[in-house]
């Protein structure tokens, strides 16, 4: 299924226990069929660069590699950028 590999790629930069990114995530589960989540342990020795990026920073969001929002779910900036990168995608 080809559908699969055209939607956004969200990422999740995040690390354990991380209470801000388990609100994020829910706040997002109605679009989630819409993206791919893919989540980053920020403490984990190949994350290192994202760990001195982002120490103070999680949850941390990239759409399709881009810095998308940090600390808290912006829901309509979310959107338009889901849509913007859906439109690209087709």
């Amino acid at each position: 299924c080809s559908a699969s590999a055209n939607k956004p790629v969200l990422t999740l930069f995040t690390k354990k226990p991380c209470p801000l990114c388990d609100e994020a995530k829910e706040v997002l589960e109605p679009y989630k069929r819409r993206f791919i989540l893919q989540e980053v342990d920020i403490t984990l020795p190949e994350n290192s660069a994202w760990y001195e990026k982002y120490r103070y920073d999680i949850p941390v969001f990239h759409l399709n590699g881009k810095l998308l929002m940090k600390h808290r779910v912006n829901i309509q900036k979310f959107e338009d950028r889901l849509r913007e990168a859906e439109l690209q995608s087709d």
